[in-house]
């Protein structure tokens, strides 16, 4: 009789509560095994290099680097290494920025601990998970008409990415677009990377080059 392999798993969000609680829950299962835990982006990285987890469950708001850059760098270091997104959030950037840069899932914080068990077994396999309303986001933005080209940016980055060449931060932005700050902070992430821009100061060179705002 095979021995059923242990997946090894590693949890990154800010809250203490939600980590003990995914932390309880993955004791309940003999095949997965709880080997790290991270408060943010960064911590992340180094501990997942130091760890080698199989299965990382990544929040995306979080103070400092957020789950998408955090995501991409694991995947970038460590190809072996599947990340499933777990957070509150359901938006079609979120959904698209985190698939885009090598998250095997995409699953909402209210998931059932069976289904989550699940997805984890799936991301070991090399197999992906969506919650369905990110696969509705997927499919409203493949029905979609093709956008113009420019980046591929949504009409809520170009509108963050105008504010960023007025020299606007993420808390003004935020109050500018009545959003929260994580979210603004979220879509200037989102906006650099498209842009392929290591900095704000870039990112608003290349707009204005590529006449990307008015």
């Amino acid at each position: 009789m095979t021995e059923t392999k242990t997946i090894r798993v590693m949890l990154v969000d800010d809250h203490a509560v939600v980590r003990s609680g995914l932390g309880a829950f993955l004791m309940a299962y003999d095949d997965l095994e709880l080997v790290g835990e991270a408060s943010n982006g960064e911590r992340a990285i180094a501990l997942c290099q130091q760890l080698q987890p199989d299965v990382v469950l990544m929040d995306l708001m979080m103070p400092g680097m957020d789950g998408v850059t955090a995501t991409k760098l694991i995947r970038e270091r460590q190809p072996a290494t599947q990340v499933i997104a777990l957070t509150s959030f359901k938006e079609k950037e979120m959904v698209e920025g985190v698939l885009q840069v090598g998250a095997i899932g995409y699953l909402l914080k209210d998931v059932s601990a069976d289904e989550l068990a699940r997805a984890i077994r799936a991301a070991a396999a090399g197999k992906p998970t969506l919650a369905s309303e990110a696969a509705q986001v997927l499919i409203q933005s493949a029905r979609a008409p093709a956008e113009k080209p420019g980046f591929d940016l949504t009409e809520r980055e170009r509108q963050v990415l105008a504010l960023m060449t007025e020299g606007l931060n993420n808390q003004q932005i935020a109050e500018r677009l009545v959003i929260s700050v994580s979210t603004a902070k979220f879509h200037v992430s989102s906006v650099l990377s498209k842009l392929n821009a290591a900095s704000r100061t870039e990112a608003v060179a290349i707009a204005l080059q590529k006449r990307l705002v008015k």
